[in-house]
């Protein structure tokens, strides 16, 4: 099935509910990602697995909470209207508990530093930079956004996110000190507004991370609504290695 024509809640229901056939490893990956097949309602597609016991710990993240972070960078672009980040959803699978996200089809040539390139992409990596910031995206290299075969940008691998602390390393610093762009702001604002209220993402993030992550996601939300522009380098180091 083609993953671009699927409504992320279709997706997100087929994901959820179908049954997985892990068919084969991913490269290159420090912790385990498995590509599956999933089938729902005579439905298809392939996703992508990453077990909670296949995760390599790390000394400045929790143990075993990577894939929640998936979850939840997922849930802030939806609510967001950024549709940057694959359906992603939690589950249980034959590995255990961990997070499902929809496969992307993608150019395996492309990456940030190519679509730069293109010069058609800057005001939606404009978009990303800024996500980037309010997830405190510790781990943003040039390969971790794909280029659909349709051309839409995608954002994968958000693992390392969300931390108390800063902690925004990313290949891309091009736009320190600009403004923020208005939709982004728009976005931000309206996202500021369902943060300080009970509403569904607001407990839905209460369940994937830490009350104080939580505390300091709402302070990077105010920061850049008050601030207005890209932030500045923080503590380094800045850029995650390798840069792709």
């Amino acid at each position: 099935m083609d993953e671009h024509l699927l409504d992320p809640r279709d997706a997100c229901a087929i994901l959820t509910h179908g049954e997985m056939e892990v068919v084969a490893a991913m490269p290159y990956s420090s912790n385990y990602t498995l590509l599956c097949v999933v089938e729902h309602a005579g439905m298809q597609v392939l996703g992508i697995y990453k077990p909670q016991r296949g995760e390599r710990p790390l000394w400045d993240f929790p143990s075993g909470t990577l894939y929640q972070r998936e979850v939840a960078a997922y849930l802030l672009s939806e609510a967001l209207g950024l549709g940057f980040v694959p359906p992603t959803v939690l589950r249980e699978g034959p590995y255990g508990v961990g997070m499902l996200q929809l496969f992307i089809e993608h150019d395996e040539e492309a990456h940030l530093f190519t679509m730069l390139k293109e010069g058609s992409y800057e005001a939606v990596i404009r978009q990303l930079c800024a996500f980037d910031a309010l997830i405190n995206n510790a781990d943003r290299k040039s390969g971790h956004a794909l280029k659909g075969l349709d051309g839409h940008l995608w954002a994968i691998d958000h693992g390392i996110c969300f931390h108390d602390e800063p902690k925004l390393r990313t290949v891309l610093w091009d736009f320190i000190g600009e403004p923020l762009p208005a939709e982004v702001l728009e976005s931000f604002g309206l996202l500021q507004q369902h943060l300080t209220s009970d509403t569904q993402i607001t407990r839905s993030l209460g369940h994937l991370l830490a009350p104080d992550e939580v505390r300091a996601l709402q302070q990077r939300l105010e920061d850049l609504i008050t601030q207005g522009c890209f932030p500045p380098l923080g503590p380094g180091p800045n850029v995650p290695w390798p840069p792709v």
